[in-house]
């Protein structure tokens, strides 16, 4: 199954005999990375990146990365997707379409195995770890089960089980050659005291570490910007910038410190990064590589 987006409408989902095989393929590329460490992936070859802001399911948006990336055209450049469900777009029974990027996430890394990278976000952890997590009186976990459901009645259960799989295999850290960190978010200040650097370097987290308090959740669901706390998150995971998501921007980036620069492509406008990964760069460098779509 190679990447082709479908059109959204229930009717138009792939056969899911045919996504299960390319779900099961994804896995086995994400857990086959060149340069992966547990759920640390140090990229190799790289010469550029393209990293991306939260997608929470917006294909329209995911269509004109991909165009940006071109990644058939340039084999060296490195494709950063991050937090793909939960999204606004319904169905008829008001359950969420979301799903469907993991379908093309998983199409995307079968086809470009070296180069799409994915980082699972807090509402991936929460769906997989099934930790209730909801937006207004809306339970988003029980709303994208629904979804796959009425796309795929009667395999559902099945598929559902693979996308699980993915959340949990997917990397929590990108590093670059030029010590660009690429993270979902990174922990507060508190948390930073006993974060374990090598509870991201085992192949599968512990449920403590999924759990708040744990590492992999405080690495998820932070939100502290301040200029110490990222510089300490830095140097404990061996890398000067810091490109991450998770909060929401008006402009669709926004620079809150010296050291990190933070990408939101949930909507409009939405802004990406694609920054050369073979050479130092400063801040301002990194910043002059972000554009909107």
């Amino acid at each position: 199954m190679r990447f082709t987006p479908h059109a959204g409408a229930v009717s138009d989902m792939p056969d899911p005999d045919r996504l299960a095989k390319t779900l099961e393929r994804a896995t086995a590329a994400f857990r086959a990375t060149p340069g992966r460490l547990g759920r640390v992936v140090t990229l190799r070859g790289a010469t550029e990146v393209l990293a991306a802001g939260d997608l929470h399911g917006n294909i329209e948006n995911f269509r004109r990365l991909m165009e940006k990336a071109d990644l058939s055209r340039n084999p060296t450049r490195h494709f950063v997707l991050q937090e793909i469900i939960h999204g606004p777009n319904r169905y008829a029974d008001g359950s969420d379409k979301s799903h469907q990027l993991v379908d093309l996430l998983a199409a995307l890394k079968c086809q470009f195995p070296l180069q799409v990278h994915f980082l699972p976000g807090n509402h991936e952890l929460a769906q997989a770890s099934n930790r209730k997590i909801g937006k207004e009186e809306d339970d988003l976990n029980q709303l994208f089960r629904l979804g796959v459901s009425a796309a795929y009645a009667g395999r559902d259960q099945a598929i559902y089980s693979h996308y699980c799989d993915i959340f949990v295999v997917a990397p929590l850290a990108i590093k670059t050659p030029n010590r660009v960190l690429l993270t979902h978010s990174l922990p507060n200040r508190i948390a930073l005291e006993s974060f374990d650097t090598a509870v991201l370097e085992r192949d599968k987290s512990d449920e403590a570490d999924m759990l708040p308090g744990g590492s992999v959740y405080s690495l998820l669901w932070g939100r502290d910007t301040r200029e110490q706390t990222a510089a300490d998150f830095l140097a404990r995971m061996g890398a000067d910038l810091l490109i991450t998501g998770h909060i929401p921007c008006e402009k669709g980036f926004d620079v809150p410190n010296g050291r990190q620069v933070i990408l939101d492509c949930l909507g409009s406008p939405a802004a990406y990064c694609l920054f050369p990964a073979d050479r130092p760069l400063s801040q301002t460098e990194l910043l002059g590589c972000v554009k909107v779509l």
